[in-house]
């Protein structure tokens, strides 16, 4: 699939809407690009600057800080994700297909755009199983969740957590489920690459391992 999607990112997080002139959608842009490659914690506005010819002082106008730039590529992401998830259901209505399409799209990279303008879709999902837990597992989680900065990742959940329930109706807990097929994808994708060992992952098999553990869990819970 290839889209060329805009969402409405909860403008508390940003201090200019970087969609607003070219140099903030390049900084959004290069900024995932150089998470990807440095990881958050060596991501500064520094580098940043260099990379789209321009100053700190710039991107400042933007992002109060890098935090906030982190969270703003992942309102972006989940979004994207409600948005994906929303199509490949639309005209699937075995309920249990519907719950094998959750898995796979937690489970496998996303589909890469031919716009040189758009995200690189691989290194966002690779940094939100890598650092997305960085901007909820923080001191401010109480001020940050009261400005609805988790909603995109909220109504993805609420989503998947309907599929859930319509698959069984009886089953007490969706929301809290949801989560947890998220959560659990993106550990297990992260732990067969970089900790095997932790995983049950077999040599040469990365690519299917997430998925097929996910999909046994799931059913085995549902029943």
């Amino acid at each position: 699939m290839d889209f060329q999607v805009k969402f409405d990112i909860n403008d508390r997080i940003y201090l200019r809407n970087p969609e607003s002139s070219e140099v903030g959608k390049l900084m959004v842009k290069k900024s995932i690009d150089l998470i990807y490659e440095l990881g958050f914690e060596h991501f500064t506005f520094k580098k940043l600057a260099l990379e789209i010819n321009s100053t700190e002082a710039t991107i400042y106008r933007y992002f109060e800080n890098k935090h906030r730039l982190l969270l703003y590529i992942l309102n972006w992401y989940w979004s994207y994700m409600e948005f994906l998830l929303s199509i490949k259901l639309e005209n699937v209505s075995n309920k249990k297909e519907r719950l094998k399409i959750v898995i796979h799209l937690l489970t496998h990279e996303l589909d890469e755009s031919a716009n040189k303008f758009d995200y690189n879709k691989r290194f966002l999902n690779q940094i939100v199983i890598s650092e997305s837990s960085k901007t909820y597992l923080v001191k401010e989680i109480a001020e940050i969740n009261k400005n609805e900065w988790f909603k995109p990742y909220k109504d993805l959940c609420s989503m998947i957590a309907k599929v859930i329930s319509a698959y069984n109706s009886k089953y007490k807990n969706p929301s809290s489920l949801s989560t947890t097929l998220i959560e659990t994808s993106h550990l297990q994708q992260f732990f067969s690459v970089n900790l095997p060992k932790l995983t049950d992952v077999a040599p040469q098999k990365n690519a299917e391992f997430t998925s097929d553990f996910i999909e046994d869990f799931l059913f085995k819970i549902l029943g």
